[in-house]
């Protein structure tokens, strides 16, 4: 007997919002029925996934459900307790925002259900990364996500003129993030360290209301006055 067929369960990764009160506008009805089915969740952090659930109105009674924490800190070992727990139950993953596995720990409970043979299903929801890539004119056929940029500044201008180097040498789109209060001192520094004919796109609270995502040259950025990006969710592109 394979162990797929002993595992019956089924993983769904689960996309949640990037921006308050656009579930109506960027969840599809399959991902909110999922929810819905669900008794068990794998999560960032449970406070903020109950909340998320009780926004969605399901219906649901939040004290029935099972929270398990799966975050940077968890390690792999601890994912088979984990599952254990949930008893042969099917279980959802939930971002802290966007979709699961993408610049997320939930890519750990993933990779444990694929060595169990166990089903994986991701549903379709948004994505800043790939939203942010779409709305900036950059090559989308060949791109590198970095996650965070060093927080060192020396090291961190390091960085950049790497990024840049690949940009030129490979024609590949570099996406990156910082933490948002970090956001305009790595604006400061982009502007100062790359090429003046370097595109530079910056994606932010991508869905709200207040989004904003703009492509411009370097020597362009440099002239816009009052740029203000500060606690704002924001993705970085450099492009050709």
């Amino acid at each position: 007997m394979s162990e797929q067929t002993k595992n019956k369960i089924t993983l769904f990764l689960l996309p949640t919002v990037l921006a308050p009160k656009t579930e109506k506008e960027v969840l599809a009805p399959h991902v909110l029925e999922t929810i819905k089915e669900l008794d068990c969740f794998l999560v960032e952090n449970i406070r903020s996934a109950r909340r998320f659930i009780s926004s969605l109105r399901l219906g649901k009674v939040i004290e029935d459900l099972q929270f398990e924490v799966v975050d940077k800190k968890t390690k792999p070992e601890v994912i088979d307790k984990i599952f254990k727990k949930f008893k042969g139950k099917d279980i959802g993953v939930l971002s802290e925002a966007g979709c699961p596995g993408v610049a997320d720990p939930g890519a750990l409970a993933v990779a444990y259900a694929h060595r169990k043979e166990i089903k994986v299903v991701p549903l379709v929801g948004p994505s800043s990364i790939l939203l942010s890539l779409m709305a900036s004119g950059m090559n989308g056929q060949s791109f590198a996500f970095h996650g965070y940029l060093p927080i060192d500044k020396k090291d961190r201008v390091l960085k950049i003129k790497e990024l840049e180097k690949n940009l030129y040498h490979k024609n590949q789109t570099q996406l990156f993030i910082e933490t948002p209060f970090r956001n305009n001192q790595l604006l400061k520094d982009l502007l100062e360290n790359c090429h003046n004919n370097t595109l530079l796109c910056v994606a932010c609270d991508v869905t709200s209301e207040d989004e904003f995502i703009e492509t411009r040259p370097v020597h362009e950025w440099k002239q816009k006055k009052g740029l203000d990006f500060h606690k704002r969710p924001t993705i970085f592109l450099l492009g050709n």
